[in-house]
């Protein structure tokens, strides 16, 4: 909750919109997702698993993706003209919008979240890099390895929980 709200004061200085939404909604859907991933049934077993999307499931996470990517570059386009002329519309509306869809994912236990959390790392890297926040950049690098080794965890964990 703490790196959220310093990230959201971060992103207001370096006229990153996108990314300080992102945080605010980082927090509301991390308490989403401990409430989904503590629930039990009456067996006292754990009710959400980790488990691979079906076609249905992309066609969904692709339709959330566009959403937010139209919504927010929109948005960061008005902005940018009419307040923030560093904003960069493309590349912090690509970036929000993979966050947005990667924790969405995640509070459902979708080994997909993370490819959307590789999508949002590789995009923020040069985007903080840019906006000379170099430190955020290597944080974001660290994030990028942390999100490759968290998808091979993940896909072993789906495919325990297959069989």
């Amino acid at each position: 909750m703490i790196n959220t709200i310093i990230y959201i004061y971060i992103s207001f200085e370096g006229h990153l919109l996108g990314e300080a939404t992102v945080n605010l909604y980082y927090t509301i859907m991390s308490i989403s997702g401990w409430y989904m991933w503590t629930r039990k049934d009456q067996r006292k077993e754990t009710v959400l698993h980790i488990t691979y999307s079906d076609k249905k499931g992309w066609v969904q996470q692709i339709i959330f993706f566009l959403f937010f990517y139209i919504s927010i570059f929109m948005a960061l386009t008005y902005f940018k003209g009419a307040f923030f002329e560093g904003v960069i519309p493309w590349a912090d509306a690509f970036a929000s919008a993979t966050a947005f869809t990667g924790m969405w994912l995640m509070t459902k236990k979708k080994v997909e979240s993370w490819y959307w959390w590789i999508a949002t790392n590789i995009a923020s890297i040069p985007l903080y890099f840019v906006k000379h926040y170099v430190f955020t950049s290597v944080y974001y690098l660290a994030l990028f390895v942390m999100a490759v080794l968290g998808l091979f965890e993940w896909m072993k964990k789906a495919k325990n929980n297959k069989a």
